[in-house]
């Protein structure tokens, strides 16, 4: 590895730092007059369409299962999401939404418009998709790094 490399991967998981505080605030700020956290919304938002797992959600978030089972569990505490038998797994139960999960999902919906639209007006479209294609690409490209050395 070159320095240069060992200075783009510092400045690559630096700047996914930043932007992982970034997200985490406007997600807070987007979740909180509906009642819920940047937590809870990330994990009802991983069952908006179909139901999962904890390991499916956690898989797909990137977080612990022992996050989101707790996440999970005050969900269904609130009545916001509801455990159902999976046909796959007699012990692994799926998370889903709840109508009131649904409603409070849905109720953030104008929030996250406008604040889509700031962030497009700002970047263009085009290059927020950019943006997000590369993204994409540098999370498949550390998935595929062997982390066992």
């Amino acid at each position: 590895m070159t320095k240069r490399e060992q200075e783009l991967l510092s400045a690559a998981a630096l700047t996914a730092f930043k932007l992982n505080g970034q997200f985490l605030e406007l997600a807070e700020h987007l979740a909180r007059p509906t009642g819920l956290t940047a937590t809870w919304w990330q994990v009802l938002g991983a069952v908006r369409d179909e139901p999962m797992t904890v390991s499916g959600v956690a898989r797909e978030m990137g977080i612990t299962r022992q996050a989101v089972q707790r996440t999970a569990d005050l969900l269904v505490g609130r009545g916001l999401a509801e455990y159902h038998d999976n046909p796959a797994h007699r012990r692994a139960k799926l998370i889903a939404l709840t109508p009131e999960g649904r409603a409070a999902m849905m109720a953030i919906g104008p929030h996250h418009a406008h604040h889509a639209r700031e962030l497009s007006a700002v970047l263009g479209a085009d290059q927020l998709a950019e943006a997000v294609a590369a993204l994409a690409k540098l999370s498949q490209a550390l998935d595929a790094l062997d982390l066992t050395d």
